[in-house]
C-alpha cells in the first residue's frame, strides 16, 4: 500500500499555479492507496480541497474533523478498509488541532476532536467489528510536541490497538520507525520520513493469521539519490 500523511498541498509553483491539481492527479497515477489531511491542505479555504477532490481516484481520511455544516461534509471518510489478497487493513486519519495553524476564514466551522477519544471508536470499527488484521492510522499531529499539543509519540502511549502510526506536519525523518508501548503493553510502530517527498518509507509486514503475530521489517529509500 502507498500511503499519504497530508500536506499535499503548497510548497512549490506547481501549488501555487495549479493549486492541487498537478499534485493529485501525479498521485493518482502513482497508485496512492489512500491520504490525509494536513493543515496546508485549507490554505485556499475549503472551496480550495472541494474543487480538487475531482482530480483524484484515492480518499482523502480524516476521523477527528467534523466537517458539518461546510462544503467537505459528507466528503472525507473517517476510515477505509482494504483487502490485499486474504487480509484486511484498516486505515484511518487524524489532523492536527487547525486553530493556530489555518485561518478562521479558511476552516470556517469545523470542529476538532480529541484524537484519542476517536481511536477508541476506530479500532471498535476497524478491529473489533471487522475484524482487520491490521490498523492503520495516518496521523498530521506531528511526531513530538513540547508545547501541550497533541503528537503521535503521547497518541500511541494513550490508545490500544493501533498498530501503525504514520506521521506528518513535523517534518521530522525517521531512518527506522520508533516502536512504542501504548496502554496494553503492545507494540505501536510510528514513521515519518521528512517531507516535499525527499524519502519514502518502507514498512514489510508479516502477518500469521493462525498464530495471530505481526512481524515488522523497514527500509528508507532515497527519492532521486536525495536524502536530506
Amino acid at each position: 500500500m502507498l500511503l499519504d500523511c497530508g500536506d499535499v498541498f503548497q510548497g512549490t509553483p506547481y501549488f501555487n499555479f495549479f493549486k492541487g491539481e498537478a499534485e493529485y492527479k501525479l498521485m493518482s497515477k502513482i497508485g496512492y492507496d489512500a491520504g490525509n489531511i494536513g493543515n496546508h491542505e485549507f490554505d485556499n479555504g475549503i472551496k480550495g480541497i472541494t474543487s480538487q477532490i475531482k482530480n483524484r481516484n484515492f480518499p482523502l481520511l480524516n476521523a477527528n474533523y467534523d466537517f458539518s455544516g461546510t462544503d467537505l461534509e459528507g466528503k472525507i471518510p473517517p476510515y477505509q478498509i482494504f483487502e490485499k489478497g486474504e487480509l484486511k487493513i484498516g486505515v484511518f486519519g487524524l489532523g492536527v488541532d487547525l486553530t493556530g495553524y489555518v485561518e478562521p476564514q479558511n476552516r470556517e466551522t469545523i470542529t476538532y476532536i480529541d484524537p484519542v477519544d476517536v481511536a477508541k471508536d476506530m479500532v471498535r470499527i476497524l478491529k473489533e467489528e471487522n475484524h482487520c488484521d491490521l490498523v492503520v492510522c495516518l496521523s498530521h499531529m506531528g511526531h513530538t510536541s513540547n508545547i501541550g499539543e497533541d503528537s503521535d509519540m503521547e497518541f500511541a502511549k494513550q490508545t490500544r490497538g493501533v498498530d501503525v502510526i504514520l506521521g506528518g506536519h513535523s517534518h521530522t525523518l525517521l531512518e527506522k520507525p520508533e516502536r512504542v508501548k501504548n496502554l496494553d503493553g503492545e507494540e505501536v510502530i510510528i514513521n515519518q520520513v521528512g517531507w516535499a517527498g525527499i524519502a519514502l518509507g518502507r514498512i514489510d509486514f508479516y502477518i500469521d493469521k493462525k498464530k495471530q503475530t505481526k512481524l515488522a521489517d523497514s527500509q528508507l529509500m532515497k527519492v532521486d539519490g536525495r536524502l536530506a
